[in-house]
This record gives structure tokens, sequence and C-alpha cells, in this order.
């Protein structure tokens, strides 16, 4: 019995999540940089002329330099967990000496000190966030007494503009920290998403294991009786007695026990074996062609149409028993359903073609059709398939994910269900 391998996708690694946090810091520094900048060669240049400007310009460049070393990967020191810490660190110690030269805790600026902390709680471990709001209160408290004042042209309207300023710092504080909380949230709830499908593959996964297990026992057990029924058909198609029609039934009966042996050894010598990378390459229309005639010998009575698209006649796949058994198992429940239905006489219809860098095979039926929700996004709860364990459907998708393909379903306009396999193309369609 050949078992899937683990196909579940995983979370991404904690350094990934740090690669992204490192990059919501440094759209923070952008921004953190731009208002220093801002007050630096606007704001003072109009309110306070006769302020010393190039301390306030020195540290603007320094911030800009380490920010431009950020965002060319040259500053590898500042990577990882503890990196985030420097840099936040480093953008308080560039707060605190521009706003030395700025007017100290006067200067509605000072604000701005808030958001770096906000943030750093936000992505630092507990100590790390403790550590740098220490910081951040103990810049604040240098600056209260050591300072440079600001020398305002108009000293009268200082308390104007001194409450113009804290309402300025307190808009783009509030701004820059919901807009980093709220990409974080994005992040958080899309990281919740892969774990949850993850833990759902994983389940898929196991039961899967606990099913091959079974069938592996399953197939070992089923070797004795059809043994048996072999040599039973032999001794009565022995029999000279027998009317035509009764020999006919018991040759289509003993070729049906003959497939069911052959389907058991295939899957004793292919049990444990790897996918096949280059030897399993196949020609998709011979690969459906010979599917297709496979199940017709297991269910001569019904009919099915195979049409492939002249674009995709030249195309091929890596393709392997499982993959083999997918689409066996939707071909096989397609006929089911159209038992099940008024259609009884309506064949299985595939249709091939190419899709991107994908070979598509669609299987249509005529059946009674699956409920709106079931079908609702492309995908099919594994419990959908009526009249049978749904065990199918599941190996199917389990089949598809492991070559990188995937399953869907939909509504077939006119009554039935259309299964459609999404499988990568080795050699795509010419």
């Amino acid at each position: 019995m050949k078992l899937f391998p683990p196909r579940c996708s995983i979370p991404e690694p904690p350094s990934s999540a740090v690669r992204t946090d490192r990059s919501r810091l440094l759209q923070l520094r952008w921004a953190s940089l731009l208002a220093m900048a801002a007050i630096a060669f606007i704001v003072f240049p109009w309110l306070a002329p006769a302020q010393a400007r190039a301390p306030l310009a020195g540290v603007t460049l320094s911030l800009l330099a380490v920010n431009l070393a950020l965002q060319a990967g040259a500053a590898r020191w500042l990577v990882g967990r503890w990196g985030a810490f420097l840099q936040l660190a480093i953008d308080l110690a560039a707060w605190g000496g521009f706003l030395y030269f700025a007017g100290g805790v006067t200067n509605p600026a000072i604000a701005l000190l808030l958001p770096v902390v906000a943030i750093g709680a936000s992505i630092l471990p507990a100590a790390q966030a403790w550590l740098l709001a220490g910081l951040a209160v103990g810049v604040y408290s240098l600056l209260w007494t050591f300072h440079r004042p600001v020398l305002l042209a108009d000293a009268e309207l200082a308390m104007y503009w001194h409450l113009a300023g804290m309402w300025i710092s307190f808009g783009f504080s509030a701004v820059t920290v919901v807009w980093f909380i709220v990409h974080l949230n994005v992040e958080l709830a899309r990281r919740e998403d892969q774990l949850a499908a993850a833990n759902a593959a994983r389940a898929r996964d196991a039961y899967l294991v606990g099913l091959g297990t079974l069938a592996a026992g399953a197939a070992h057990r089923l070797g004795t009786p059809l043994g048996t029924l072999w040599i039973l058909s032999d001794e009565l198609l022995r029999r000279s007695e027998l009317a035509a029609e009764v020999r006919e039934d018991l040759a289509l009966m003993r070729a049906q026990v003959g497939h069911c042996r052959d389907i058991l050894n295939s899957l004793a010598r292919e049990a444990g074996q790897p996918r096949a990378q280059e030897g399993g390459v196949a020609g998709v229309p011979a690969w459906v062609e010979q599917i297709v005639g496979r199940w017709q010998r297991l269910r001569p009575g019904t009919a099915v149409t195979v049409e492939v698209d002249e674009d995709c006649a030249r195309s091929a796949i890596v393709a392997d028993a499982s993959l083999g058994e997918a689409l066996h198992n939707l071909v096989d429940n397609a006929a089911n359903a159209n038992a099940r239905a008024a259609a009884r006489d309506a064949a299985v219809e595939l249709w091939v073609r190419a899709d991107g860098a994908d070979v598509v095979v669609e299987v249509a039926d005529r059946g009674p059709g699956l409920e709106p929700a079931q079908v609702a996004g492309g995908a099919i709860p594994p419990d959908a398939g009526a009249g049978g364990m749904g065990v199918g459907l599941i190996l199917a998708q389990a089949a598809l994910e492991s070559h990188g393909g995937r399953l869907e379903f939909r509504a077939r306009p006119g009554g039935g269900t259309i299964a459609c396999l999404r499988i990568p193309a080795r050699r795509p369609c010419a």
C-alpha cells in the first residue's frame, strides 16, 4: 500500500517572521527619519531661524546613513531580535541627541519617543521591551535637565506653537502606532490561518497513515478469497453442461477477479517506493486513456468519453500510481453519481485542457450535484461522497497535493458536478 509523504504546509520558520518584523521596523524608521528631517529643515528655519541647525542636520544624516545601511543589508549586526532592539535603541539615542539641540522636553516632538516604545513592546520579548522602556524614560529624564533652549523668532507665540506641535506629534504618533499594529495583526492572522491549515493537513496525514495500515492488512487477507474465487471460476468454466449465458457471466467474473488480484499485486510492488521524478514522466493523453481503460475493465457497462484539447496533445506530467488512483476514484465517483440520478445511462465525461503551467483534467457527471455550501471556494468536505465512505476523495486530494496540484469541485450547469484535477505540467502544452 502506497503511503503519501507528509504534505502539510508548515508555517514559516521564526527567521521568516523576524524578516517581516525587520521590514516593518525599517518602514517605521523611515517615517521617524522623515519627521526628524521635517523638524530640522522646515520647522526650525521657519520658526527659529537663529537656532543652530548643523547639529540637527548631523543627527538626521547619521540616522539616514544607518537606515541606508539596513536597506542595503550591510548592517548584519542589526539582524534578529537583539538587532531589532538595537535598532529601536539607536532611534531613541538619535531622538535624544536631536532633542538635546532642539529644546529637550519643551519640544513637542518629545512625544515621538512613545511610538518607539510601543513598537518595541509589540515585537520584542518582554525583557527587551522593558529595557527599551527604561531607556526611553532615561532619555526623557536627561532631556528634562540637559538641553539647548529653542530660540523662537516670535516668543509671544511660543505657547501657541507648542500646543500646535503637541497636536501634530500626537497625530503622527497615533497614525504610526495604529499602522504598525494593524499590519502586525494582519500578519498574525495569516500565520494563524497557516497553522490551522497545517494542523488540518497533519490530522489528515495521520488518518491516511492509519488507513494505509488497515488497507495493507486487508489487501493481505483478500488474497486468499480472491485466489479461491479464481480456482472456482476455473472449475466451473470446465463444465461442458453450462449454458452460454452462464459461461459468459463466469468469464466476466473471472476477469474481474483477475483485475482485483492485479491491483493487489501492484499495491504490494509499489508500497514504500518514492514518487518517480524523471522516470515517471508520462504523456497526458496516454496517461488519461490508460487510467480510463483500466477503470472500464472493472466496469465494462459504463460509458466514458474523453476529449483532449489539441494544444495539450503533447503535454506531460510526473505521474505515479497514487495520481492514477486519484483519477480512477473520481471517475468512479462520477459513474456512481450518474447511477444514483435519473441519468443512469449518461456517460462520464473527461475534458483535458491546459491552464497556464498546469494540466487540468475535468471529470463531469450528471448526478444529483452538490449543495452550494459544499462547493463554496471550490473545495469539498471529505464526507461528501454520498453512498460510500468518502475515502476516495480524501485519497485523491492527498495524491494531488503530494504532486503539487490541487483538487477543486464546482456545480455543472444543467445538473451534476465537475471535479477538476489541476496538475503541474512537466512539459508545457505546445
